[in-house]
């Protein structure tokens, strides 16, 4: 019998990942919110950003190299923050964090890592990381983890404003899931003077539902790091986000697992670039599975992309050497893309490169 292909796009390691995954760890990655509307609408809305490639270029000399909010990185591909990541594989977070610094990217560290944010930046000590952050009703615990990440060496808060509450994730019940015993929070335990027991559900419980503008703006005003929002799906929010004091927008609505029916993410990140005009970095995640949607996403606007999903399935199915074979498989397909397209660099990409924009 023939041993099976290598692996060679981001939906075989979906494939692989969905094989190796319990059903509730499954289940929680990979689901969204309601009838998963949303979850679907995501992938499938970047098929449908048309590209508009230029011939006759000399694209002889290419570089996927980005700037974005200062961070050198090598590719406009950062690796999105996702939670419980010992649940996918025993290595967790420290292992991804090992694969995005040899990509030569970034990685936003989940507030609900199941490794601390110290033991992340011991695993990758020359690496980049930003921390994702939800603000709690007492502000001391979300004080107590941004001090975290300042001693673990982030350089900017990424704070999530589309979660007052947890969505309706129906897989969730339907499969039973629970966080395994074996698997902590240790940031959060750590912030709340806990040595272990906290649950999800008891997490999300201590999320401020009345976060305000003004109040997200008085956070921002003592942060020492700077800070974006995650989870603006419309310009009016990207026009209040840029009048309260965020250094970046990320265009998010939280991998289809909060609000189903809302717009997918590349049908709104056009507005939100227009309703920002350029006073602060706009970023988008959402479905982005290949090189193409990646090019898409750039010349709507964006500066940079984040992957959530395709990460956490490289890890599954191989550990820090799967994430990374992932981010490079994204990378090349990038690369690629970008010389069919007749440019030589990211930064070339601009609305001429898509139809209608």
């Amino acid at each position: 019998m023939s041993a099976s292909p290598e692996p060679i796009n981001v939906t075989d390691y979906e494939r692989l990942a969905s094989e190796l995954l319990a059903d509730g760890p499954a289940g929680y990655f990979n689901g969204g919110a309601g009838d998963e509307n949303t979850l679907r609408a995501n992938a499938e809305a970047w098929s449908r950003v048309t590209l508009r490639p230029r011939v006759c270029v000399d694209v002889g000399d290419m570089s996927t190299a980005v700037t974005v909010l200062g961070e050198q990185l090598s590719m406009p591909i950062l690796v999105a923050p996702t939670a419980l990541q010992r649940m996918a594989h025993d290595d967790g977070e420290p292992a991804m964090a090992k694969a995005a610094q040899a990509a030569g990217t970034l990685m936003v560290c989940s507030t609900l890592a199941s490794s601390s944010l110290a033991e992340i930046a011991a695993a990758a000590p020359g690496g980049r990381r930003w921390l994702q952050l939800y603000l709690c009703r007492d502000r001391s615990v979300s004080n107590a983890l941004v001090d975290q990440a300042v001693e673990a060496g982030a350089t900017a808060i990424v704070v999530t404003v589309d979660a007052p509450y947890a969505g309706l994730r129906e897989r969730d019940p339907r499969s039973g899931f629970v966080v395994p015993d074996h698997i902590d929070m240790p940031g959060v335990t750590a912030a709340l003077g806990r040595s272990a027991g906290l649950t999800v559900e008891e997490f999300f419980s201590m999320v401020d539902p009345t976060l305000t503008w003004a109040k997200l703006e008085a956070f921002i005003a003592s942060a020492p790091l700077p800070v974006l929002v995650k989870g603006i799906q419309c310009g009016e929010d990207a026009r209040l986000a840029c009048d309260h004091g965020v250094s970046g927008i990320i265009v998010s609505n939280h991998g289809g697992r909060q609000l189903d029916n809302v717009a997918p993410t590349a049908d709104v990140l056009g507005e939100v670039v227009e309703a920002v005009s350029g006073r602060v970095e706009v970023l988008v995640d959402g479905g982005i599975r290949r090189g193409s949607d990646v090019c898409g996403a750039l010349a709507l606007g964006a500066s940079a992309v984040l992957v959530g999903r395709p990460a956490l399935w490289g890890l599954t199915v191989g550990g820090a050497a799967g994430a990374e074979r992932v981010l490079e498989i994204l990378r090349r397909e990038l690369e690629i893309t970008l010389a069919l397209l007749g440019v030589t660099s990211p930064t070339q990409l601009t609305r001429a490169h898509v139809a209608g924009a």
